[in-house]
């Protein structure tokens, strides 16, 4: 197994293209090999018959440990493997968990709504008249104006049900009838039932996981957040793309303008190694890209020496290297700068975690049109908030604040970065 790359352990088998009995020539791909920064390719350097492979796609082999062999038909190849097997420290290479679904239990039925409960009757007042004549004593009329009781309401227990004093005293009114109860929600029966599914970690998910929360647990991070009105930087790029071989992007603005900014702040451009301060002479800035098994940082090396067309135009290259699985390790290494855009992704603004070796990392957000008070009116201009990431332990508040001051000036006003 090959070292592909300088942080590299082990690589995973990823594909095997030829089988134990084919006939390779150094030049053939023999295999596919995931390391921690990417997937890729590995051919034997030499000619003839693969004879022997030590590990099956999805396992892991340790750097110099043995993968494959290539000799000659027939050869005897035992004495290498206990050679191997005896002399050589083999670390264990686990092999990667296949993806698992949790077993779900069988759906439960729904139950059938609860039927609507009846209203109940409505209560119906008492009348001890059928006719216009109204059977009362006087006393009883009166007492019944003075407390507000209609009289046709009340049972009289008099003579031929005469109305009395006494039923007025007793009298109750009847309850107000209740609006009638509205209808239980139906209780909810879930369709589906709990699950998961673990997958397998790459390994470049695996180097994400060890370098970012070594970074974050480390490096005491401190973070600095500057709106730049975008509006001639807009008009800039549109221009220079009339006239450009390649198109270039926001992203490949804010790289050159980045560039030059450290050029005038060296501090920056520096990494801590521990018991001292490395400052760069060199400006190499990585860009983050998404590909399917995680993260990698594609690096525009002297990018300050370089137009935006000659950036725009390496930057598309190697981002489609990284995607297609095809870049190579001195195209993602070396790095002494950072910039992480989510701007295309809709996203205003956030924190990024540095990429070590680096001091700081940018975090980039959208550009968008927002209201601005300049000169006492209210005005609609292109924002495009940005977030520098510092190492405390390199960079100071003021060291930062002013090396954002310089990348705003230059992407505010887009033609110093042409002189």
């Amino acid at each position: 197994m090959p070292l592909l790359s300088d942080t590299m352990k082990e690589g995973v088998i990823a594909e095997w293209h030829k089988k134990v009995g084919d006939t390779v020539k150094s030049d053939d791909v023999i295999a596919d090999v995931e390391t921690d920064k990417a997937t890729m390719e590995v051919m034997p350097y030499v000619d003839g018959t693969l004879l022997y492979i030590g590990v099956e796609k999805g396992k892991g082999v340790p750097v110099n440990g043995i993968m494959a062999i290539i000799g000659k038909p027939g050869e005897d190849f035992q004495a290498i493997l206990d050679a191997d097997k005896n002399n050589a420290p083999k670390p264990a290479a686990e092999a990667t968990p296949a993806p698992q679904t949790a077993a779900a239990p069988a759906a439960p039925v729904a139950a059938a709504p609860a039927p609507a409960q009846q209203a109940p009757p409505v209560a119906q007042p008492v009348s001890n008249n059928t006719d216009e004549r109204l059977k009362a004593s006087p006393l009883a009329k009166k007492l019944a104006e003075e407390k507000g009781v209609d009289i046709n309401n009340v049972k009289g227990s008099g003579d031929n049900g005469r109305v009395i004093k006494r039923d007025v005293d007793s009298y109750t009114p009847a309850a107000a009838p209740q609006a009638a109860k509205s209808a239980p929600v139906a209780q909810y029966q879930p369709v589906g039932a709990e699950g998961y599914t673990d997958a397998p970690l790459s390994q470049i998910r695996k180097i994400i996981a060890q370098k970012l929360s070594g970074s974050l647990f480390s490096a005491p991070h401190f973070y600095l957040t500057m709106s730049i009105t975008m509006d001639k930087a807009m008009d800039a790029r549109k221009a220079i793309n009339d006239i450009s071989p390649v198109k270039v992007s926001f992203n490949d603005l804010v790289i050159k303008a980045c560039a030059m900014a450290l050029r005038r702040h060296p501090e920056i451009n520096s990494s801590w190694m521990g018991d001292f301060i490395r400052q760069n002479h060199h400006i190499h800035i990585g860009t983050a890209v998404s590909v399917d098994e995680g993260l990698i940082v594609p690096v525009i090396k002297f990018a300050d020496q370089k137009s935006l067309s000659q950036i725009a135009d390496e930057a598309k290259s190697l981002i489609d290297k990284a995607r297609s699985k095809k870049i190579t390790p001195p195209e993602f290494s070396g790095n002494t700068f950072t910039i992480s855009n989510l701007g295309m992704m809709d996203i205003d603004e956030f924190t990024a975690i540095i990429n070590p070796p680096d001091s700081c990392i940018l975090a980039v957000g959208k550009i968008a049109p927002t209201p601005v008070v300049e000169n006492g009116a209210v005005v609609i201009r292109q924002i495009m908030k940005i977030t520098l990431s510092c190492d405390h332990r390199v960079v100071d508040g003021a060291v930062g604040s002013k090396f954002l001051q310089t990348l705003k000036a230059h992407l505010e006003n887009p033609v110093t970065m042409l002189a």
